[in-house]
């Protein structure tokens, strides 16, 4: 599975911000699964709760009780390889001259291990292995002659790569989107209480009102009963770079993700798919969940049953008593499960949104065949992964993408099926509405911003884990 990206969440001047978090984070929690946090401001101290796990695990109502204040900022968190600890749950929080600084950051920046470097020469002393770390170090600096945000726009002129930022300080949030755009961030309002999420489903679930969608470059500034936009410093890239992949697998399909409706494009991805390749077979199926969507859209393309003879378990968490060895692929088996009846002697078409590693595609092909499927065709919502993610997205290093060391020929013959067909670049662009404003960089190999001291591994930790 493809590891999500992070989420954030920002209410001001509400008399609930700590509940009203807590369930903008709720909404969000595909986005994170290992952290949590919430920090609160009264107008005089900030109040903060973080920790491992889910969000209802790591808030209890008495938690909630002791967050008091109008504003409020939350964070879920979903660390890859690297270290898991809450010591990297955010928000971050940071005391300067009498002055608590809250910062929530989605995404990673690729020149933070060369600013560690050179905050560390000055005398600087982390406390964790985040880059948002270095961030507030910068941010910290640039206060010493600026206001919050001025010294926030100040920060980001210095730092490169993805980054959403949520900072709260002395009553004033900032809210602010890198200068391509990479990962999304909406602006909403609840009973006239300015509100931030990543998507929109948040202020689905608190019945705000979505009012439109932080543009790349742009700094929102929440201070009394004002709300200002303001602009980063420095030349902006001439388009957005944004995430493709938030529209193919990362953001709940209810959302509206870069003023993209993401269940309609998602159809769209599988309509597209079935016009490229749509094979003889019984059925259409979609592995769930992630192939729900595109699958719908195949089946009314081609004009092929749609049927689920795969089932979800929605019940299991990240984490299990592991039974004994002797009971094999218990993982996978504990997740997703197959109607028998439906497999046996049949023509099947898969449908799923990508293939990364291909080991658990591998692993469900093979129980269909043992389940007596007569053939099995596979076709994939989206190019193939050819190339590691720099700015916030946990695909493997190049060497671990099966698309990236074996042809299309050689990936059909490891996963044991009958033909297998990804959707072209073409097929995904027509499935947007604005092609030339999204980083194609894992299908591509084309980064919008170079990461010279990347390679096929980081060297420091980001905000969403390390790889």
């Amino acid at each position: 599975m493809i590891k999500h990206e992070c989420g954030v969440f920002g209410i001001y001047d509400h008399d609930d911000a700590a509940r009203l978090a807590y369930f903008g984070l709720y909404a969000q929690q595909h986005r994170g699964q290992e952290s949590a946090g919430i920090v609160t401001f009264d107008g005089k101290a900030v109040h903060e709760h973080r920790g491992m796990g889910l969000v209802p695990d790591v808030f209890s109502e008495a938690d909630l009780q002791c967050l008091v204040g109008r504003h409020a900022v939350g964070h879920v968190r979903y660390s890859t390889t690297g270290s898991s600890s809450s010591g990297n749950a955010q928000p971050f929080l940071a005391n300067y001259k009498g002055r608590a600084i809250a910062l929530a950051h989605n995404g990673n920046l690729v020149n933070a291990a060369q600013l560690r470097e050179d905050l560390e020469n000055e005398g600087a002393i982390f406390s964790t292995s985040n880059d948002t770390e270095v961030f507030m170090h910068l941010l910290v600096r640039a206060l010493r002659h600026n206001d919050l945000p001025g010294a926030v726009k100040e920060a980001c002129y210095r730092v490169q790569g993805a980054y959403c930022l949520l900072v709260m300080a002395d009553g004033v949030m900032v809210a602010v989107r890198d200068p391509h755009g990479f990962h999304p961030l909406a602006f909403g309002r609840m009973n006239g209480s300015p509100v931030f999420a990543s998507e929109t489903c948040a202020f689905d679930l608190l019945e705000a009102e979505f009012v439109r969608t932080v543009e790349p470059g742009e700094v929102v500034v929440v201070e009394g009963n004002s709300v200002r936009s303001e602009r980063l410093i420095g030349p902006m890239p001439e388009k957005p770079a944004q995430c493709i992949f938030e529209l193919i697998y990362f953001a709940r399909p209810d959302s509206y993700v870069f003023d993209e409706q993401v269940y309609q494009c998602r159809k769209k991805m599988g309509w597209n798919l079935a016009m490229e390749s749509a094979p003889d077979v019984d059925f259409v199926m979609p592995f769930p969940d992630s192939g729900i969507y595109p699958a719908l859209g195949f089946a009314q393309r081609s004009g092929l049953p749609y049927e689920h003879a795969m089932i979800r378990n929605h019940y299991v968490g990240r984490t299990f008593i592991q039974p004994s060895q002797s009971m094999r692929s218990f993982g996978v088996r504990v997740k997703i499960n197959p109607v028998r009846e439906m497999i046996e002697g049949k023509r099947i078409c898969i449908i799923d949104d990508s293939i990364v590693r291909g080991t658990t595609m591998m692993t469900r092909v093979k129980k269909l065949r043992e389940l007596g499927a007569k053939e099995v065709h596979i076709r994939i919502s989206s190019p193939p992964v050819m190339s590691p993610c720099y700015y916030g997205i946990d695909f493997s290093s190049r060497g671990e993408l099966i698309a990236a060391q074996h042809s299309l020929e050689e990936i059909k013959r490891k996963l044991d099926v009958d033909s297998l067909h990804y959707l072209s670049i073409e097929g995904l662009m027509g499935s947007v509405s604005k092609p030339q404003h999204y980083c194609m960089a894992c299908f591509t190999g084309e980064y919008p911003v170079p990461c010279e001291e990347c390679g096929d591994k980081f060297k420091l930790e980001g905000s969403c884990g390390s790889r």
